[in-house]
């Protein structure tokens, strides 16, 4: 599954929160910052995983105000490897 999460998503520590949270539930995949200040995230798992991943992804972390997400299926190999932080897109 492919996110793109829209609103105050940067300089809010919302790819190091994603990836704790990835962590935590098992997901594989990546997150990144994107030049017009959206975050995109790709998660990996079993269908359970996924959700609970999409789920947090429409919370956020403290700091953020999540205003918008997108959600599409996406086949993408690093979907299935633990989960990392990608560079600025």
């Amino acid at each position: 599954m492919r996110v793109i999460v829209r609103g105050k998503v940067q300089g809010v520590w919302f790819r190091d929160w994603l990836t704790r949270k990835a962590q935590q539930e098992n997901a594989t995949g990546w997150v990144r910052n994107r030049s017009d200040g959206s975050l995109e995230a790709v998660f990996g798992g079993d269908t359970a995983t996924i959700e609970k991943m999409c789920q947090w992804a429409r919370k956020g972390p403290p700091l953020a105000r999540v205003t918008d997400i997108e959600q599409d299926s996406y086949d993408d190999s690093d979907a299935h490897t633990p989960f990392q932080q990608k560079p600025t897109l």
